[in-house]
């Protein structure tokens, strides 16, 4: 109750009228006890004594009887000096200040010695005033021969003084009761008027947190609260509009999602599913029951290796491929990471495609193309033997001619050959996948030896092999990796400039062996990098041809990569330079 703004309101008023009270009381008790003291010495020390009274004291002393005499003057002067019941007036004897004459009949009472009192004891006027003192006193000394004969002594009780205090202290207690009440009631005027509009939003406010934006507030003022009811209906608008943009989103979203023939699947920050689609549960197989499984145990179950800590681990920038056998079903599953925040993961996001029927096509294409391949052996072995034969048995000045012809058969056989045996490669790593002789070996000290041969063979270039970190013993087929590097660092070598340099990194990372090769040679286009891995697709077709090129050692190399469950990425930028990572697990069996 207390905490409300209404009450704060009312209590803001209320110690605002105390304290106006109790400062306006303490002026004026201030003010009423310096008045006091100030007309008690200018009535007595300055009028009184200065004027023909003083003469008239002094006088006196020469008389018979002094003390007789000075006691007449002073009766005379009584009303002036203003004695009265609480203020009286005392001759005292100037050498040990007995009392000789009061005005309240107790001369047999001494009055105490006041520093008044002392003054006039030494012959000077007792005039100071000692506000926190319960009296007020004046002392006048009368001097006769040097000495002080008798004092004139006037006291005050300040009686008078504290009962108009007292009185005052009373309207002022009554007036803090007055504005108690004033206070209050105004506090719940205003309190009011500046709750009710509050309470009126607080109402609006807990109608939209249930989703009703219907009704706007109505604005009675022009002031800060009706400022703020104007923006407060122009934001219930505004959110109303923004809710309705984002629930057709939302009901697109769903839409596409319903119908599409992706399957999608999300998984918030701690793996727990938030969403899959009908097409996924049909790839999948999956029954509702089981798709509410975690993320790590959803993908166990589909023998998928993968866990949602990895996935997060890595650059959002790179998503993770991995293909799942389902029921005669191929699919290919893709895994991305998001954020919510700066480096703060919201979740996974997995897109399935079914490839079952490119999966047949590309297997009946395979087949074609290992049948073609097998079949044109050996023509061409017998092309290239006949036209080395007729090479031999011809006259080479005489029919220079016709050797120039077989010379380019020759040559054209070779490209073929090289092309079939290429091809006949792919089809063995296609359909004899569990073939690689894995064995365990030392690939810094392969890709060293490599790397060698290449600075050997290639003067031109530089050549620069660094290993960034140890890489534990590799299992994996040596030769076909052999095969990899050296087809890579080729490629490097190929396209690069005279006297460029070729860097050659590999090192280790979680669970990882990296191979990296960086050139600065004339790059690959931005529209070919989608496209760089496919069959006998070639960037450069006019020098691969000159290069002796297939279109297929990317291909190979890819395949060989996938084989030990490893991925190769590549990236580079038009006449800068390209950069090949290769990045494979220790243990790929």
């Amino acid at each position: 109750m207390f905490k409300s703004i209404q009450w704060k309101i009312i209590s803001l008023f209320m110690l605002l009228s105390l304290s106006l009270v109790i400062f306006v009381g303490t002026f004026l008790m201030n003010s009423l006890l310096d008045y006091y003291h100030e007309r008690f010495y200018t009535t007595i020390a300055s009028n009184t004594f200065i004027n023909d009274l003083t003469t008239s004291l002094n006088d006196t002393l020469n008389t018979p009887d002094p003390v007789e005499r000075i006691k007449e003057l002073l009766n005379a002067y009584s009303i002036q000096l203003g004695i009265d019941s609480y203020r009286n007036i005392y001759i005292l004897d100037g050498k040990n200040a007995q009392v000789l004459y009061s005005s309240d009949d107790s001369t047999s009472i001494e009055p105490s010695i006041t520093q008044n009192i002392l003054s006039a004891l030494n012959g000077q006027r007792g005039d100071s005033i000692q506000k926190n003192s319960s009296f007020l006193d004046f002392a006048l000394p009368l001097v006769k021969d040097g000495k002080t004969a008798y004092i004139v002594y006037i006291k005050d009780t300040k009686v008078e003084l504290y009962d108009i205090v007292q009185e005052i202290a009373k309207n002022i207690l009554l007036a803090l009761v007055f504005g108690f009440i004033v206070a209050l009631f105004l506090g719940l005027i205003l309190s009011r008027n500046i709750i009710a509009p509050l309470k009126r939003l607080q109402a609006r406010a807990e109608k939209m947190a249930s989703g009703d934006f219907e009704h706007a507030i109505e604005i009675k003022a022009d002031d800060e609260i009706g400022r703020l009811t104007r923006s407060f209906n122009f934001m219930a608008s505004e959110l109303k509009e923004t809710l309705l943009k984002v629930e057709n989103e939302k009901n697109k979203i769903s839409t596409i999602l319903l119908y599409m023939t992706d399957g999608v699947i999300a998984f918030d920050a701690d793996g727990t599913l938030i969403h899959i689609n009908p097409a996924a549960q049909v790839m999948l197989s999956v029954p509702m029951e089981e798709a509410t499984k975690p993320f790590d145990e959803f993908f166990k179950d589909l023998n998928i290796d993968i866990s949602l800590n990895y996935l997060f681990y890595l650059d959002r920038k790179i998503n993770i491929e991995k293909d799942i056998t389902i029921n005669d079903r191929h699919i290919k599953a893709y895994f991305a990471a998001f954020e919510v925040e700066e480096n703060t993961p919201g979740g996974v996001v997995v897109v399935l495609q079914d490839i079952t029927e490119q999966e047949k096509l590309e297997k009946s294409r395979r087949e074609f193309v290992a049948n073609v391949s097998h079949e044109l052996r050996t023509p061409l072995a017998t092309i290239k033997s006949y036209s080395e034969t007729l090479i031999e048995n011809l006259d080479k000045d005489k029919d220079s001619f016709v050797v120039n012809f077989l010379k380019v058969i020759e040559k054209e056989a070779d490209r073929m050959t090289r092309l079939v045996r290429d091809l006949l490669t792919l089809s063995r790593l296609d359909y004899n996948k569990n073939a690689l002789k894995k064995v365990k070996f030392d690939l810094v000290q392969l890709v060293d030896e490599v790397v060698k041969k290449f600075q050997m063979t290639y003067k031109s270039h530089t050549i620069i092999f660094e290993v960034e970190s140890e890489i534990p013993a590799f299992l994996g087929d040596k030769d076909k990796i052999e095969q990899v590097i050296t087809n890579i660092i080729s490629n490097a070598i190929k396209y690069s400039y005279e006297n460029s340099k070729v860097i050659v990194k590999c090192g280790y990372r979680l669970t990882d062996a990296y191979i990296k090769v960086i050139d600065f040679g004339i790059g690959i286009p931005k529209e070919d990098l989608a496209r760089i891995f496919e069959r006998f697709y070639r960037v450069d077709k006019a020098r691969s041809r000159e290069t002796g090129g297939t279109g297929l050692g990317l291909s190979i190399a890819k395949e060989i990569v996938e084989l030990h469950n490893g991925k190769i990425t590549i990236e580079s930028e038009y006449k800068k330079g390209t950069e090949v990572l290769i990045t494979m697990p220790i243990y790929s069996g």
